[in-house]
């Protein structure tokens, strides 16, 4: 993929029609388990030939500045109590989300029945070139949703890409609102240059350099904490 300033980001949820399919899954402020479901910004391990050493959401400088474990401590500070979560990297789903198979690939994550859910994908989905490409992504990415929503009713946050990438953007909000889901517009956080790692520190390989540094990680979990008050 890949100076502090006043930021606004954009939370929308769905229309109340849309809405109605979650009505079973009422907002848990106090989540008892949390799962995250992301790309490399969420969970990657260490890889060498990059210069990656970390075994944490990439390009944060250490576990507890990426965007997972700051949301999960502003959980835990919230309710004194930590919620069991479970992270993964599923950027096999969005690289061959035409054809993954989403209960035999995310059976675990499925199994886990969490009550609160963060979807954080789309940067490593191949380019829509058109709007039929564009429905068929939506339409994969609905159906993990559903899937979701069928096995444990749980809240489910769905952000935007970091960087903005529009066509996909459109379809991750265009699945959220048909499935009754909240949105999270991450927009706001791309024209600033110090949300990226490579404006932290010197990075070799330009795929790391444009992932989010420590403040754009906390610029992500504010967002998303936002969205779940």
């Amino acid at each position: 993929m890949c100076a502090i300033t006043a930021l606004t980001v954009f939370v929308t949820e769905a229309p109340v029609m849309a809405a109605q399919k979650d009505e079973s899954a009422p907002a848990k402020v106090h989540p008892r388990k949390v799962l995250f479901l992301g790309n490399s910004i969420t969970l990657h391990g260490p890889k060498e030939d990059i210069g990656w050493t970390g075994n944490w959401g990439m390009a944060a400088t250490a576990e507890e500045k990426d965007y997972v474990h700051l949301v999960t401590k502003a959980l835990t500070d919230r309710s004194g109590a930590a919620p069991e979560t479970l992270v993964k990297n599923i950027a096999d789903f969005e690289r061959q989300y035409a054809t993954f198979d989403i209960n035999a690939g995310l059976k675990d994550a499925l199994d886990f029945k969490a009550d609160l859910v963060i979807l954080a994908i789309g940067e490593n989905v191949a380019e829509l070139t058109s709007p039929d490409v564009q429905t068929k992504f939506k339409d994969a990415f609905k159906k993990l949703i559903e899937t979701l929503q069928t096995r444990s009713h749980p809240r489910i946050v769905v952000r935007s890409c970091f960087p903005l990438m529009k066509a996909k953007d459109a379809a991750l909000k265009q699945a959220a609102d048909e499935t009754g889901v909240t949105y999270v517009d991450l927009s706001p956080l791309t024209p600033d240059e110090s949300n990226y790692a490579r404006s932290e520190r010197t990075i070799a390989h330009s795929g790391v350099g444009g992932h989010p540094g420590d403040k754009g990680m906390q610029r992500i979990a504010e967002a998303i904490l936002k969205a779940i008050e």
